[in-house]
């Protein structure tokens, strides 16, 4: 069973899609074992409470310098014997040292169409928003490894949603969650967790699921 840390900063919709599709028997062979946060206040931590799973506080203004901070970080992941990070709404640069040590064991979430509205400053309501400046017909969302490249590692899945004509970025970001994030995001953890990802070169190939397993 491999032990997964979901890595948080707010809300944590897409912690309690995982929970969710967890609680239904939905991930073989992965378990959520710790849920940390960047934030102490943030509601992901109330979500991991109530599912009975620990959850922890790593905020980067409480150490003196980025090293500090991945040395504590991996010093977490660690104690958890994590075997999949992933990052569902985490607002801290994830740097080298981590994705060189959990290097194709890190998947993120993120709200467009990759290479479309990604990597420096589109996050959260940004993304969505630059969506709608530039007029575009169709989003959606994307999950993905993590390598050095911000929302550049290999594409694992990704599913279009339609921008209507009355869309504000706060309806656009939330039919997005509804209709592709929540639903993506479970999907990959569980292909990682049934060993189905094969990535090879920057394309990620979905194997078949084996004989005999669930």
């Amino acid at each position: 069973m491999l032990k997964i840390a979901v890595l948080v900063s707010g809300g944590g919709t897409n912690l309690q899609a995982l929970l969710d599709a967890q609680a239904r028997g939905e991930i073989q062979n992965g378990q959520i074992a710790c849920v940390i946060s960047s934030n102490p206040d943030a509601y992901a931590l109330t979500r991991a409470k109530n599912a009975g799973i620990p959850g922890e506080t790593l905020s980067r203004k409480d150490f003196p310098s980025a090293e500090a901070y991945d040395h504590a970080l991996l010093d977490l992941l660690d104690r958890y014997q994590t075997d999949l990070i992933v990052l569902a709404g985490f607002m801290t640069i994830i740097r080298e040292p981590i994705v060189n040590r959990y290097s194709g064991r890190i998947i993120n979430i993120h709200p467009a169409l990759i290479p479309a509205f990604c990597g420096k400053g589109y996050y959260g309501l940004h993304v969505h928003e630059a969506a709608l400046e530039r007029g575009v017909k169709l989003t959606g969302a994307t999950v993905h490894f993590v390598n050095e490249v911000c929302d550049g590692g290999p594409i694992i899945l990704q599913k279009a949603v339609a921008v209507l004509p009355d869309d504000t970025p706060e309806r656009l970001q939330r039919r997005v969650m509804e209709e592709a994030e929540w639903k993506l995001l479970p999907l990959a953890v569980s292909l990682f967790c049934e060993g189905r990802l094969s990535v090879q070169g920057n394309t990620v190939q979905i194997l078949e699921r084996k004989e005999g397993t669930a």
